[in-house]
């Protein structure tokens, strides 16, 4: 049965994210001989929010596949994104956390996600501490390209706010002369 399970599983995996129908008919036949196959149920949770933004159900799935198997690692980037996507910050920060204490998880990837919440919640300078940590603990060339490029991204928006302070206050300054 293992065989036929594998089988329907890199069908699903090879046909996505190209072939949808092809992707979820064969998730569900790989399903059907084991309802709880962290693979499946990972990107069954990927399905429901990447392509049908529907991150509540996703949340369901990707909980479903780490409650069958903690040490599922490719789970915890897919399911950090759903939580950021869906703005639920302080899971995403909690799952983060506990993702870098589980052995051999993508650590580089894990401090990125994580300044990308804190990004999000325009904490800059504790965005760039996470990408300096992620660039750290990466051991990969293409990988330290796209920390920088996150950092820049991130600094350009901390000059945008710095020169809009200050246009603000030049702008009180002149109002006050007049």
């Amino acid at each position: 049965m293992s065989n036929l399970l594998d089988k329907y599983l890199f069908q699903a995996l090879d046909a996505y994210p190209y072939n949808l129908e092809e992707t979820v008919e064969s998730l569900n036949y790989a399903l059907s001989y084991d309802q709880r196959n962290p693979t499946a149920l990972s990107l069954l949770g990927q399905i429901y929010a990447e392509n049908l933004k529907n991150y509540e159900t996703a949340k369901e799935y990707f909980q479903q596949a780490l409650a069958e198997d903690i040490y599922a690692i490719d789970v915890y980037p897919k399911y950090i994104n759903v939580l950021l996507w869906n703005e639920d910050y302080k899971e995403a920060e909690k799952l983060i956390e506990f993702a870098l204490t589980v052995k051999g998880t993508d650590k580089a990837v894990l401090y990125v996600k994580k300044g990308l919440l804190f990004e999000q919640k325009k904490k800059y300078k504790k965005a760039l501490k996470y990408l300096k940590l992620a660039k750290e603990n990466t051991y990969n060339n293409l990988f330290i390209e796209e920390i920088k490029e996150e950092k820049e991204r991130i600094k350009s928006k901390m000059s945008k706010k710095k020169s809009t302070d200050a246009t603000s206050k030049s702008t009180a300054k002149e109002t006050k002369k007049k």
